[in-house]
Parts: C-alpha cells; structure tokens; sequence
C-alpha cells in the first residue's frame, strides 16, 4: 500500500486524481505513464516520495511512543518484580529504588549502560540500591567466562566483585584484547582469592544463578543487553540518565521520599 502514498501524491499535484482503485488499475496496465512522468518531473516525485515517507515514519515513531508509554504506565501500576535472592551481590542494601541491570561484560551497550548506572547513582546517592544479572550473549566470546568470576568473586565480598564489575567495564577494550588473562588480572587487583574464584566460577551455584538469571531476562521480554528494571519499570537498552531519572523521581515522590 505504501508505495502508492508517493504516486498518488504526485498525481494529486499535477492533475485531477482519479480514485485510487482506477489509479492502480491505470498504473499496473500502463507502467510507461509512470515511467513517463518521474522522467519528465523527477523533482518533484522525489519530493513526493520523500514526504510521504517521512510522514510514513512519524506515523509509526509516535505510534511506537504511544505504545511505550501506554506499556510504562501499566509497569508503573503493576511492577515487575526481579527476584532478588538472600547473599545476591548488592549496591547499596538500604537504597529504597531498585535497579536491576540484565548486563552483557563485553557488550559496548553495556559499557554506556554502566556509565548510565555511575551517573544516577552519583546524583541519588544513597537512594539507590543497584543489583548486576547477567544476559551474556552468544556471540561474545567473553561475557560468560566475566559474569562467572563476578558472581564467583561476590560469594567472597560484594564490594570486590563491584570492584571487579567496574574495573572490566572501564577497561572493556582490554577484556575484548587479553581475555581471561585480563579478567585473572582484575580479579587480583580488586583483591580477590583467585584461587578460590576459579574453583568456585565452575560452581553449579555459580552456573545456575547465571542461567536463573537469563531465564528472568527473557520472561521479562529482555532479548538484547542492557535491560533494566527501574523502580519495577523496565527500559530496554542504553537509555540516557534522563530516562532512569523520570522513573526515580516519580517512585521518590510516590514514597514520599523525593527531598
């Protein structure tokens, strides 16, 4: 259907339109007419096309808005909820608003997300409480070998597998060039037993909290990384700060807790 808007409109410009089913029969028995006219006026078809194009698309970009916001406000009403599990590695314990990020070590996605995540928790300070799952993706190479030393490294300490968490992050590009050396490295640096992290990371404790972990991510429609859960509303990918913000402030003043 969408290839007639530009015709039609160019028809409608030039001359007295015809119905479009007398359009289209025209057209489809005498293809040279249009051929003949895009020659003669090619300004002014491909000025056609292009507005109805663009119209196409902000039908479908405000079609989509209005769809993501209608989806929000049922989130707001009806909160998802991540299981969080007692011993689960947590920022911030006592932050009132929640955010649950489904994260991919080696996604360069991710690595915007984290940057996301640090500004927020910047400027809401104690108000957050932030929780890491893992959504390692099949095509890289070294997202599973990162999210088992994190949560092998956080049944020792939280705060050194966060250490790890945003050291990998800051360095990605090394994580992408040196591998799990790089990672035995960092694991080190943050003061981790590195023995007991490599006997631990092959831990079914370990492997079944990773896989319970993606289970989650995709009953909760995440497919791609990052996904997050605000405040029990998810935002499905590198969103700006402005975004988890709109969230936080709108669950601070529900509790009463904004200022």
């Amino acid at each position: 259907m969408t290839r007639f808007v530009p015709i039609l409109a160019f028809v409608v410009v030039s001359s007295c339109a015809p119905s479009a089913s007398q359009l289209r029969k025209t057209l489809e028995n005498n293809p040279d007419i249009l051929v003949s006219a895009i020659q003669k006026h090619p300004t002014e078809f491909m000025a056609a096309f292009q507005n109805a194009s663009a119209e196409i698309e902000r039908e479908a970009a405000n079609q989509a808005a209005g769809q993501e916001k209608a989806r929000m406000e049922e989130e707001y009403k009806n909160p998802k909820e991540p299981l969080i599990t007692p011993g689960r590695a947590v920022r911030n314990k006592s932050g009132v608003i929640t955010i649950v990020e489904y994260s991919d070590f080696q996604c360069p996605y991710c690595q915007r997300g984290f940057g996301t995540v640090e500004e927020v928790r910047r400027k809401y300070g104690n108000k957050i409480r932030f929780v890491l799952k893992h959504l390692p993706l099949d095509f890289h190479g070294m997202a599973m070998p990162a999210a088992k030393r994190f949560e092998a490294i956080a049944r020792q300490s939280d705060e050194k597998a966060y250490a790890f968490h945003d050291e990998v992050f800051a360095n990605q590009e090394r994580l992408v060039a040196e591998g799990e050396k790089f990672l035995d490295a960092t694991a080190e640096k943050v003061g981790a037993n590195v023995a007991k992290m490599k006997k631990d990371m092959e831990s079914q404790d370990v492997r079944k909290t990773i896989q319970a972990d993606m289970d989650e991510a995709r009953k909760f429609g995440f497919s791609g990384t990052p996904g997050f859960i605000v405040g029990g509303v998810s935002l499905r990918g590198a969103y700006p700060a402005v975004r988890f913000e709109e969230i936080i402030d709108r669950r601070l003043k529900e509790q009463g807790t904004s200022d």
